[in-house]
């Protein structure tokens, strides 16, 4: 079996800067530590790499930092950060990052961003200008701003997105799991609409605190893949952000082996379903990244 790993961070606070960073998440992730988080049972294992939101003036920055240990850490592409409403800025950003072979992507963080952002007129230049040098987006939003993505892909048709972690979807805890809501529902189904849109199935361990079954989370993957159909789906680890137990002490304490489980969950339910694996871990997200 082999897994391309469509969203995975690192990151080192004593190279780039990073304001939000806490707990145990405000520490060095990078290739050695990922080397301890090696999926068993795969045949081949690569990533991508999703920017990890250093402060603006490290955009550049983190792309040389991720080229320099790519390799060592098993990363094929590089999803760049990048501020895609600053006009001329964007555009001189844009051409900087061009400069590295393994940018195919860019995320210009949404969930921080207010109600209404994507759908600007300064930041839909620049995803037409994302669009027009043959790149990604990926949209990361929390559940109420999906419709925002929505918009951007109806706006920018050519614009190949995919939707984070399925939209961040309130999922409650293993304690206490919550259903899909009908607003979430609706709003993915709508997104899916946009040919031109995929799904990441990630994050979720995130949104639980750390902590699931594989019984909650199986309806939130059901949803996806009926909404985008199993081609426009991909797995990601969201290394190592969902491998954080907020349960477990003051601020939360990382689990060895989170990334592994969560593969296996979605795994399980891939098989469970008669998917084809091959395309869900591997070959889904090349195509869609373009990776050669």
């Amino acid at each position: 079996m082999r897994v391309l790993d469509s969203h995975l961070h690192l990151w080192d606070p004593a190279v780039l800067d990073y304001t939000w960073l806490e707990g145990p998440l405000d520490a060095v992730h990078a290739a050695v530590e990922l080397a301890d988080e090696q999926l068993t049972g795969v045949d081949e294992e690569a990533a991508i790499f999703v920017q990890a939101e250093t402060v603006e003036r490290h955009h550049l920055d983190e792309v040389r930092w991720v080229d320099s240990i790519a390799l060592e850490a098993g990363v094929v592409a590089i999803v760049a950060g990048a501020r895609l409403d600053r006009g001329a800025e964007t555009d001189a950003q844009l051409a900087a990052l061009a400069e590295h072979e393994r940018v195919v992507g860019i995320r210009h963080l949404l969930q921080g961003e207010p109600d209404g952002f994507a759908r600007t007129t300064d930041f839909l230049r620049g995803a037409r200008q994302v669009a027009s040098r043959g790149w990604t987006f990926d949209a990361c939003v929390r559940a109420h701003q999906i419709p925002d993505v929505t918009a951007l892909a109806a706006a920018v048709p050519d614009l190949p997105i995919v939707l984070d972690h399925l939209g961040k979807p309130l999922i409650g805890t293993a304690d206490a799991p919550l259903e899909p809501s009908p607003e979430w529902l609706g709003d993915l189904r709508e997104l899916a609409a946009g040919p031109q849109v995929h799904c990441k199935l990630s994050g979720l361990p995130a949104e639980t605190g750390g902590v699931w079954t594989d019984a909650q989370v199986a309806p939130f993957l059901d949803a996806a893949l009926d909404a985008f159909g199993p081609e426009r789906l991909m797995w990601g680890s969201d290394w190592p952000v969902s491998s954080i137990d907020a349960g477990r002490g003051d601020r939360g304490a990382y689990v060895v082996g989170s990334r592994q489980r969560w593969f296996r969950t979605v795994a399980g339910w891939a098989a469970s379903r008669g998917l084809d694996a091959d395309a869900l871990f591997w070959s889904n997200p090349l195509a869609f990244y373009g990776i050669r």
